[in-house]
């Protein structure tokens, strides 16, 4: 009796295993010291109702299992932008043979950097003990999202007792970072007065005689551009992929450093200028590298492929700007991967000396430096200071103080 009482009470609460024993104490002293068919009846009933919110507890939800499928409106449903939203439906199976009125589903999405969601909705399984839960996360912005353990509840409408089962069904996906269109610019001009010796012009980069690769179809080209072995393989059109002529590599650099960022925000920010400007070495052909002032130095040397250039784009989804110490000695770090005679890009809230000193170190080392300064809400106006300081040394300087200004200042607009 004791080992029988035990595993119910590993089941139910305690405290509701109490209050269970004592209304069926109560009903049977009724039928001892009062008899009768009514009161028979009742110990009957609630012998009945008591055997089954036990049995319920015995199987049912504590060996329920689910599976989850994620949609997006993207290709991709594992990866999507900041902003997006994802669609969730977990199917749901309850094994047993006992019906259930309705289950209670609580869901918990992670994101790497601690935040989590709960979700919870009522399903109805079906007699087959089926049910399936469908909602939509709220816009998540860059990270890297995972489910955790579902909760399975089941109540009876009492309240006296509460079933709870457990069971993990693996579900991770990753929101890439903002990103916003940049059609062009100024560094790479010939004869901006913002850009350096070795400047060229991206949009007339001509293009040489030797064969880079195959490309879709593009309305306006000629004939003599047609790979007609690829079209007829393909089904498709296909033009010559020509190489062009080269310009210098850049080289991004991000700064991570935890004292910079005076909220989450401005990081986000600086992550998405970022982005911007891999997206835009990708569409111009431009040998783009990135270096992540971060926990850690990571370098990725300048390459035109999208491959590599996607790898980069990965790195910048679990940032959390952790990096601590001056500029200089964690460039020092990676200087090695700098290529020489590149365009050095410091992507940073932070000016005055520190900068300064991180640009007279790129300079130093045979790069053509500028400074993108990533401008908080509150100082927008003192930073149009910042940027004539650099400019009075023949420094590159752009204040960003939301991403939909970067295409306009990039451009010489701003």
């Amino acid at each position: 009796m004791r080992r029988y009482l035990s595993s119910v009470a590993a089941i139910i609460q305690p405290s509701k295993l109490a209050s269970i024993l004592v209304i069926w104490s109560i009903t049977l002293l009724y039928v001892l010291f009062q008899g009768g068919k009514t009161a028979f009846m009742l110990f009957i009933m609630v012998s009945v109702l008591i055997a089954y919110l036990i049995a319920g507890g015995l199987g049912g939800v504590r060996r329920a299992k689910g599976t989850r499928s994620l949609y997006s409106e993207q290709d991709k449903g594992d990866l999507l932008s900041a902003g997006g939203h994802l669609r969730v439906k977990l199917k749901v199976t309850i094994p047993g043979i006992l019906p259930l009125p309705y289950v209670v589903v609580r869901e918990v999405l992670k994101r790497h950097n601690g935040e989590s969601w709960v979700f919870e909705e009522s399903v109805i399984p079906s007699l087959r003990g089926i049910g399936e839960l469908k909602f939509q996360t709220p816009a998540l912005e860059r990270g890297t999202y995972t489910f955790t353990n579902t909760d399975i509840i089941s109540q009876d409408i009492f309240g006296l007792v509460e079933h709870k089962g457990t069971f993990l069904s693996e579900g991770q996906f990753q929101v890439l970072p903002r990103a916003i269109y940049v059609p062009r610019w100024q560094l790479y001009e010939r004869k901006s007065r913002l850009s350096g010796p070795q400047t060229s012009v991206v949009q007339s980069r001509r293009e040489t005689t030797q064969i880079n690769g195959v490309r879709d179809y593009v309305y306006g080209d000629r004939l003599t551009r047609i790979h007609w072995n690829a079209t007829a393989k393909t089904g498709s059109w296909k033009s010559k992929e020509f190489e062009h002529e080269s310009i210098p590599k850049t080289i991004l650099v991000l700064d991570g450093s935890t004292s910079a960022y005076m909220n989450t925000n401005q990081f986000e920010l600086a992550v998405s200028v970022t982005a911007s400007l891999l997206g835009f070495g990708i569409r111009e052909r431009i040998g783009i590298g990135l270096c992540c002032l971060d926990k850690t130095t990571k370098v990725f040397a300048p390459v035109e492929g999208a491959a590599e250039r996607q790898k980069m784009i990965q790195y910048l989804i679990d940032l959390n700007a952790e990096g601590r110490g001056p500029l200089i000695s964690r460039l020092e770090k990676g200087y090695r991967m700098f290529p020489k005679g590149s365009y050095f890009v410091l992507i940073s809230p932070q000016r005055g000396q520190p900068v300064l000193d991180a640009l007279r170190w790129a300079d130093s080392r045979g790069m053509t430096a500028s400074h993108i300064h990533v401008r908080n809400s509150a100082e927008i106006n003192s930073g149009n200071d910042w940027i004539d300081v650099l400019r009075s040394r023949g420094i590159t300087g752009y204040g960003i103080s939301s991403l939909q200004e970067l295409p306009s200042v990039l451009g010489g607009e701003g």
